[in-house]
């Protein structure tokens, strides 16, 4: 008997999951955060394993006070190795960081961009460091540096055309805390990144419109295991 009503418990959980619509999570999600109350519009990214690869990404907006679905539920690609557990993010673990971070400064390939925040042209001599030994660790630098490695930001694929930062590890930066972790494009087969949130190109035009440059911008990334 007992055995029946476990059965019956998980599959009346498992219904209400379903029930769920993948924005209805978001708003959740968003409101369970307290971070997220100084935040007036909020891109959240969650997985529902830890070390799926693979995301939904949906864009809230508050209204009065309350969240409110701007941009529908998405496909994304997240780290190679999933999401990373709060504070437990290293440098080279091919992971997505948990949290919410502040969306930060953008680069381009193109002169313009079709967006009203500011934007900045990337150049060959633009760079992001990810040398955990080198004094500019997880900054942007354009022109020389003595860091032994970095990410040119830019490339000759796709990735970087729209690239903005996801302020991790960035007010202060820890060493070997993890770096270069961005707001990208995803390629047509959504190949994992190193770390980075990344989304088809067309979407990510949806978000440069939609973002404004007067109002709190963030990045919310969980996993529902970890919640």
């Amino acid at each position: 008997m007992k055995k029946v009503i476990l059965i019956l418990l998980v599959c009346v959980i498992r219904q209400l999951a379903i029930a769920q619509s993948d924005e209805d999570i978001a708003i959740k999600i968003a409101e369970s955060n307290p971070a997220s109350k100084k935040v007036d519009q909020l891109i959240v990214v969650y997985n529902q394993n830890p070390k799926d690869n693979q995301a939904t990404l949906i864009g809230l907006e508050k209204v009065k006070g309350t969240w409110k679905v701007k941009l529908k539920a998405i496909k994304a690609s997240i780290g190679r190795n999933g999401m990373a557990a709060i504070n437990e993010k290293v440098e080279g673990d091919g992971k997505s960081p948990s949290g919410i971070f502040e969306l930060g400064r953008l680069f381009g390939y193109e002169e313009l961009a079709p967006t009203s925040i500011h934007y900045t042209q990337s150049t060959t001599e633009d760079k992001w460091i990810d040398d955990p030994n080198a004094e500019d660790y997880n900054t942007y630098v354009r022109g020389n540096t003595n860091a032994k490695s970095f990410e040119h930001l830019l490339l000759k694929s796709i990735d970087y055309k729209y690239c903005m930062v996801i302020e991790y590890n960035t007010q202060p930066v820890v060493k070997g805390k993890g770096s270069a972790i961005f707001f990208h494009l995803a390629d047509e087969k959504y190949t994992p990144t190193s770390g980075c949130v990344a989304i088809a190109e067309n979407d990510m035009l949806d978000y440069l419109q939609w973002l404004m440059p007067n109002k709190k911008r963030a990045i919310l990334l969980t996993s529902l295991h970890y919640l």
